[in-house]
């Protein structure tokens, strides 16, 4: 069924990636939020391992039953005065294990301690390298990560996914033009380190600028117009949908997006295919309906 709110508008493409801007008919003011980012950049959001919640903890009755650190959940604290807006997909790097956020919400102002659902995207490591967390600046899961930690719900098949993703961005760029002979370099188990090596994000960012390009030099228009998502295509083969409150919000989260976009289109082997705007729109309304 049609969703009257949403409206797809005209591609930007780049190789086998194609985006498709989402407008609006409704939009939010979101202004009073803080993202992930900008709470752990400012020291107003602690992200840590659980059993360590000693002196965060504002009131007698929000104690989490958690006696020490477990895979799949960590402790949030926000202590903005701002409400806090989780993304699914965003990846928060140090403790025990680097982690991905399981799904979308909002933590209220000045909370006490909340148990956080996350996935591990690092398996083998079990060793603390900090206390806090840091999230990655340019980077979150590409889809085919995310949505096995936000449909599939299973710690396995975000490990299979992570390491799937892994070995094929590290294949594809010893690949690429320019590459040395010779086999790929192996893959590191970690998802963060992958996109912390140099020839990864140069790969990426090779990927995603001209698409931030078509992206930036049409934002007047798709602000006058109320974009506030995105459909994702890769290969000719729709895949991915974010939707946003607002047209802020999404620019706020652009930078991570198209490098998780630009991540799943290196990591595929399809030709880009012709699609249409009408073709985005279906995909859209079933995802939504």
């Amino acid at each position: 069924m049609a969703n009257p709110n949403y409206k797809v508008l005209n591609p930007i493409s780049h190789g086998n990636l194609t985006i498709f801007p989402v407008a609006t008919s409704i939009t939010h003011d979101t202004s009073g939020f803080i993202t992930l980012d900008e709470g752990i950049r400012s020291g107003e959001v602690v992200v840590t391992e659980g059993g360590r919640t000693g002196g965060l903890i504002r009131g007698p009755h929000h104690r989490i039953p958690v006696s020490g650190p477990q895979v799949n959940s960590l402790v949030l604290v926000n202590n903005s005065k701002r409400p806090l807006i989780l993304l699914a997909g965003e990846i928060v790097t140090g403790g025990k294990q680097d982690r991905v956020v399981a799904k979308d919400r909002v933590i209220p102002a000045e909370s006490d301690p909340v148990d956080l659902g996350v996935f591990c995207v690092e398996p083998g490591r079990w060793t603390e390298t900090s206390v806090q967390f840091s999230t990655m600046k340019s980077q979150m899961a590409q889809p085919s990560v995310r949505s096995k930690a936000m449909i599939a719900k299973d710690q396995q098949q975000v490990w299979n996914s992570v390491g799937e993703a892994n070995g094929a961005i590290m294949g594809a760029i010893g690949g690429s033009a320019g590459a040395a002979p010779g086999p790929p370099p192996p893959a590191p188990s970690s998802y963060a380190k992958t996109f912390d090596d140099e020839r990864v994000r140069k790969a990426i960012a090779d990927q995603a600028a001209p698409v931030e390009q078509s992206y930036s030099s049409s934002i007047r228009q798709l602000r006058d117009q109320h974009a506030v998502g995105i459909v994702v295509a890769v290969g000719g083969r729709l895949i991915w949908a974010d939707l946003f409150a607002s047209t802020a919000l999404l620019e706020k989260y652009w930078p991570k997006l198209v490098r998780s976009y630009a991540a799943e289109a290196i990591t595929s082997q399809s030709v880009a295919k012709p699609l249409t705007i009408n073709d985005a729109q279906q995909f859209l309304d079933r995802t939504e309906g």
